[in-house]
């Protein structure tokens, strides 16, 4: 599996998206999934580790878990390469923003 197969995933998204707010241990993550269970969370949990998309420390019982920044790198350059349909969009509805905003003064 690679990094994109396994943020296809929405639980694994979802997974990420609480760890973008800061370290979390294994239960806060599975408190975040109320529809699935603890090991539904660890296998979800043991998908982003492979892929290197999170890494894990042991806290005396507890497993934390954290983002690796570097794991993301993948998706970004892909990303970038669609970038500027964005930006030509963005510039286009600020130009609009500006006209109504002007018409209405």
């Amino acid at each position: 599996m690679d990094v994109f197969e396994a943020v296809a995933e929405p639980s694994r998204r979802a997974l990420l998206d609480a760890l973008a707010d800061g370290e979390r241990t294994a239960g806060e993550l599975v408190s975040t999934l109320p529809d699935l269970t603890q090991p539904t969370v660890s296998r979800h949990l043991r998908v982003l580790r492979e892929v290197g998309l999170v890494e894990v420390r042991p806290d005396a019982q507890r497993r934390i878990y954290a983002l690796r920044a570097d794991g993301l790198v993948e998706i970004g350059a892909w990303i970038d390469r669609y970038r500027h349909f964005w930006a030509g969009h963005l510039d286009d509805l600020e130009r609009h923003l500006q006209r109504r905003a002007e018409e209405s003064r």
